[in-house]
């Protein structure tokens, strides 16, 4: 997976180019934006015309984040065939993030992977605030562990363990995996950091 930082607004071309040069490239899943509110996120506004404007390379996934049903009814009127939800280990940081609890959030992704299984789309979860939360600190590996095989249940493929604010070190990685092996199989989990200190790799 490839992130493009910028402190500047990207425009629908330049989305539309750099997906173009990471499927030519061979990358073969690439997460082309959100169909999530563009009140509180405009910059993903234009995610249904980066996918209708992007040249789809056979056998690479453009997977895309929706939050709720409704999200993800826009995602499928827009071609997607493989989505993204979201979750989070930290109940502050679910409330503050998506403005529901975490019961709340399985709640809605159960009914969006019901809808996504009707309509044979995959569907990929994100677990948030796996390493550490900006409002309560510590989060404890076992309800990583928990909260995975959950959002495993609910019907998503893969879980992707989140190190949402760049904190994660080794030894710690080593700790959340070991509690979510003891939940769910670490072949269906995937990992996502930042390189806030270099460690990225590390991790």
């Amino acid at each position: 997976q490839v992130v493009w930082v910028t402190d500047s607004p990207v425009s629908t071309a330049q989305k539309v180019t750099l997906v173009n040069l990471l499927s030519e490239a061979g990358v073969p899943v690439i997460e082309t934006g959100a169909f999530v509110s563009a009140k509180w996120v405009p910059q993903m506004a234009d995610t249904a015309e980066v996918l209708a404007d992007i040249d789809r390379r056979p056998g690479t996934r453009y997977p895309a984040l929706v939050p709720n049903l409704r999200g993800f009814e826009r995602a499928l009127a827009a071609g997607s065939r493989d989505i993204a939800v979201l979750a989070a280990a930290s109940e502050t940081f679910s409330r503050r993030n998506i403005n529901q609890s975490i019961d709340e959030s399985l709640v809605t992704i159960a009914a969006v992977c019901t809808r996504a299984k009707e309509a044979g789309v995959r569907v990929r979860g994100y677990l948030s605030t796996c390493f550490g939360c900006p409002y309560e600190g510590e989060v404890p590996p076992a309800r990583v562990g928990e909260l995975t095989k959950s959002l495993l249940d609910l019907g998503v493929f893969e879980v992707a363990i989140s190190d949402t604010i760049g904190v994660a070190h080794p030894a710690q990685v080593w700790q959340v995996l070991d509690a979510v092996s003891r939940y769910a199989s670490l072949s269906r989990v995937a990992l996502h950091f930042h390189d806030t200190r270099g460690t990225a790799l590390v991790n």
